[in-house]
């Protein structure tokens, strides 16, 4: 990352795609009466809108650029949540939406711990620490639903 500006941007990306990608599939398992995977999807789509939120209101303060769809450029071919998430299917169990959920959380937090690690800037890496330890929480959280799922 170049700038604080464009971190912003980056990151409100990737957190609006996640939470795109994750109300589609809590609409497409609802569809199928699959509440409690509809349900774990809403909750991961609320997560990521708390995110986007987050740099949202640090955007507020700074003339962020305008980036196209085509131009960002991610380690994949698309943000990193939202590539997790297309492996995603309406019939999976809740295991299985928690293990879509964990590896997109966890491309998550590579992505940002990737920029924490390649930046000189210190307010990039102070935003970008911030990014990481949310991103952590979050895996955290999943792998406690993995762990009671397993017991």
């Amino acid at each position: 990352m170049k700038s604080v500006e464009e971190f912003l941007v980056y990151a409100a990306r990737l957190e609006q795609e996640a939470a795109l990608r994750f109300d589609e599939l809590a609409d497409v398992a609802a569809s199928f009466a699959n509440t409690e995977v509809a349900t774990f999807f809403r909750q991961m789509a609320y997560f990521s809108r708390l995110h986007l939120e987050e740099a949202r209101k640090r955007g507020g303060f700074h003339d962020l650029p305008e980036i196209n769809p085509g131009q960002f450029q991610w380690p994949d071919a698309e943000s990193p949540e939202a590539a997790a998430i297309w492996g995603a299917n309406p019939h999976m169990d809740v295991h299985q939406a928690m293990a879509v959920a964990l590896d997109a959380e966890q491309r998550g937090l590579a992505f940002y711990a990737d920029v924490l690690a390649q930046s000189d800037d210190p307010e990039i890496k102070a935003m970008a620490r911030e990014f990481v330890e949310e991103e952590a929480e979050h895996v955290a959280a999943i792998q406690r639903w993995i762990a009671r799922l397993a017991a």
